[in-house]
């Protein structure tokens, strides 16, 4: 008994040690964010909510999807968004009541300024659709691209896999529901060509898990920072739907609530959010055999949900600063709220230059007051990164736009993108 308790207090102490300041950021404090703060300028003259169709709300993941010429070249860029309106009775974080109502996938058109609702072509009958991550391979020369999403459905987890064509940006054809024993709480993608992909489980704990079990245990997964989630290299041995294999490769375990997922244009780097633990992990990837080993850790000031890398190589990060503000929101408290907090993360300069040789000189030291001119600066919840900066793009207490859960910014027009977990519309903001 008594070696039991001494194991218990040990193992408490450790809990506390490191998950410390992230309970106090996300769990005990409400941070005293500004109705609305976008790092481009007045947030009422240049950011404004899309939501022209009522059914577009609720979206958890959103992705570009890149139409190239043949030679590569960028001739247009489709937004396309993982949506899900009945995500308050059917989520993969609870509750599980109703699964009946689907999700859907929309697509926004930035020249028309439009957003389409996408048909499925050829979708299984009595098959649920609850999309979470999704990412699309892009088109060159007008070829289809090969989509995929994770479906939450109420059996079991699948990742669908879609074709879609730049002639009709409003239709998804069903190719294969893919199931794999290792599938048990998929979350996000990052495709690594047109049949392969990595993917996070982000529960080794389930809400599946029957009775109260699936009450506590992925709850107190996600409050304690257990580090059982992990990613997982996929690929699609066949493109012939009726027939094919997977292979399956483990390539990073123990990442605490491993969420958003995304990958580099080089394809040298590979970035994974750890809600629980409020940061992301960066990976130097092997783009020969798909192995990736961790390089550094960024924490940040909230619960980091979804990435993105946009067009100059810089990662941003959406996610939740107040995490009871989020479950009233999802328990409809009167007049809940969960604030938004989207950051950029971009690899800093580690050593002074020589002006002539360019030969490395000192280990520069990132000073603790960064990200100076935001309202509420990341710097007053935790330290500074050595590998990387951290600048916040908007922040709002979640009065003007809340519970962000992904962010992406085009580099061609400087247009950034926030999608809201349990929010009607999309935040577009100009540069």
């Amino acid at each position: 008994m008594k070696e039991n308790l001494v194991f218990f207090a040990v193992f408490a102490a450790l809990l506390a040690w490191r998950n410390g300041l992230v309970a106090k950021n996300i769990f005990l404090t409400k941070a005293p964010l500004p109705p609305a703060y976008y790092s481009g300028g007045d947030h009422e003259s240049k950011c404004r909510i899309i939501k022209d169709e009522p059914q577009l709300k609720y979206c958890e993941d959103a992705t570009f999807w890149d139409l190239k010429e043949k030679d590569g070249s960028l001739q247009d860029r489709l937004l396309i968004l993982s949506c899900d309106p009945n995500r308050k009775a059917w989520n993969s974080d609870g509750p599980l009541r109703d699964p009946t109502p689907r999700g859907a996938l929309w697509v926004y058109d930035q020249k028309s300024d439009k957003v389409e609702y996408i048909s499925f072509k050829g979708y299984p009958a009595g098959h649920d659709f609850h999309p979470l991550g999704l990412e699309i391979w892009p088109s060159y020369g007008g070829n289809a691209s090969n989509l995929f999403v994770v479906n939450h459905g109420r059996h079991n987890t699948t990742i669908e896999q879609f074709y879609m064509s730049p002639s009709n940006p409003f239709q998804a054809t069903w190719v294969r529901t893919v199931t794999s024993k290792y599938f048990v709480s998929p979350n996000s993608i990052a495709l690594t060509s047109p049949t392969s992909f990595y993917v996070t489980n982000d529960h080794l704990m389930t809400r599946r898990l029957p009775s109260f079990l699936g009450e506590v245990l992925p709850m107190a997964e996600f409050l304690f920072g257990l580090s059982l989630g992990w990613v997982s290299h996929v690929s699609l041995t066949s493109t012939n739907p009726s027939s094919f294999s997977i292979q399956h490769s483990l390539s990073a375990i123990g990442i605490a609530f491993a969420n958003g997922i995304a990958l580099s244009h080089d394809g040298k780097t590979l970035a994974v959010a750890s809600s629980s633990l409020a940061e992301v992990r960066f990976y130097s990837r092997n783009p020969s055999t798909n192995a990736i080993s961790l390089t550094s850790r960024v924490p940040l000031p909230f619960a980091t949900d979804n990435i993105m890398f946009d067009d100059d190589g810089t990662l941003l990060v959406a996610g939740h600063p107040h995490f009871p503000s989020l479950i009233a929101v999802v328990k409809n408290k009167t007049d809940a709220a969960a604030p938004s907090w989207v950051a950029a993360v971009k690899p800093r300069q580690l050593y002074l230059k020589h002006p002539e040789t360019g030969a490395h000189l000192t280990l520069k030291i990132p000073s603790p007051e960064y990200d100076m001119q935001a309202p509420l600066s990341a710097s007053k919840k935790v330290p500074p990164a050595r590998s990387h900066e951290v600048e916040t793009l908007y922040q709002s207490d979640g009065s003007h736009f809340p519970n962000s859960c992904t962010a992406l910014r085009d580099g061609r027009t400087g247009m950034l993108y926030v999608t809201g977990l349990y929010t009607e519309g999309l935040l577009a903001c100009e540069p």
